[in-house]
């Protein structure tokens, strides 16, 4: 096998591997969200706002508000505390791409 395509084939390798970690991050992130939110991003309570569709950049503004305590809810708050900018760009992500509802 040449040079080149066991260099390629390595470099694919590690593209899937990292892309199913991402995967892996990105659900147990959103694990986190699910209780309240829906795993759907369709909450089960009223008065708990659907994340399903939202515009990507909107979601990701109200996490860092949250994060940084600029909008308070003392839950929001307490999730948030831990998750660094690329945790909350793969939610803001994930959610944003589900289907609205």
């Amino acid at each position: 096998m040449p040079r080149t395509s066991r260099l390629f084939g390595a470099a694919l390798a590690s593209f899937f591997a990292l892309a199913g970690a991402a995967r892996a991050q990105q659900t147990d992130l959103v694990g986190a969200c699910a209780p309240c939110h829906g795993a759907d991003g369709v909450a089960r309570d009223g008065e708990v706002p659907n994340l399903a569709g939202q515009n990507e950049l909107y979601l990701l503004n109200q996490l860092r508000a949250f994060h940084e305590g600029r909008r308070t809810h003392k839950e929001m708050r307490f999730m948030s505390r831990n998750l660094s900018e690329a945790d909350m760009q793969a939610i803001a992500a994930y959610f944003s791409s589900l289907p609205a509802r």
